[in-house]
């Protein structure tokens, strides 16, 4: 599926939790992820190509965690995001074929995330990545064939502002950049 998706870092925590309860919006619990990523050979930022993560994801410590395969793919001229999901059963197995694939394990990002769901489409992630500092806010959407990649990005960074978050502040980086 295709997705907008703006990422800053949060200025001040502390403002953007008074902005939410002004709002009377409240986040979901926290979820952990930890996420394997592989780069195929020869990757290098900015290049259109594809990275296949593995998710490990966990709400509740009670309940067994579930494990994702992901395609992320970004389109720089568009500023479109192609991202594939599926739950994987077996997660070894599905490592292996991602090796067969001719993909390497470039890095391991580790987050607590919580969600917060303000449309059909739409989402809001606020996330404290491990080892680096701050948190972030990411809102993604998921575009129709017949949405204009340029309005709906106005519309996400508005959406930031209302939040009080710096809309000239976006960072591209996927978060393994980032360590």
């Amino acid at each position: 599926m295709k997705k907008a998706i703006v990422k800053t870092k949060v200025k001040s925590k502390e403002q953007l939790d008074e902005r939410m309860k002004d709002m009377s919006l409240e986040f979901e619990p926290i979820v952990w992820q930890h996420d394997r990523v592989f780069l195929p050979r020869g990757y290098r930022p900015n290049m259109n190509l594809p990275r296949m993560i593995m998710r490990t994801e966990m709400k509740d410590v009670n309940k067994p965690a579930k494990y994702y395969l992901i395609l992320k793919r970004h389109i720089a001229d568009s500023g479109v995001d192609i991202v594939n999901q599926t739950l994987v059963k077996d997660y070894v197995e599905a490592v292996n074929i991602i090796h067969q694939l001719g993909f390497g394990k470039a890095i391991e990002v580790s987050r607590r995330r919580r969600i917060l769901k303000i449309g059909e489409e739409t989402v809001i992630y606020l996330d404290k990545v491990d080892k680096v500092p701050g948190y972030y806010m990411k809102i993604e959407t998921i575009l129709d064939d017949n949405d204009k990649v340029k309005e709906v990005m106005n519309d996400l960074k508005r959406t930031l502002k209302l939040f009080w978050q710096d809309d000239k502040k976006i960072i591209d980086d996927p978060y393994f950049d980032l360590l």
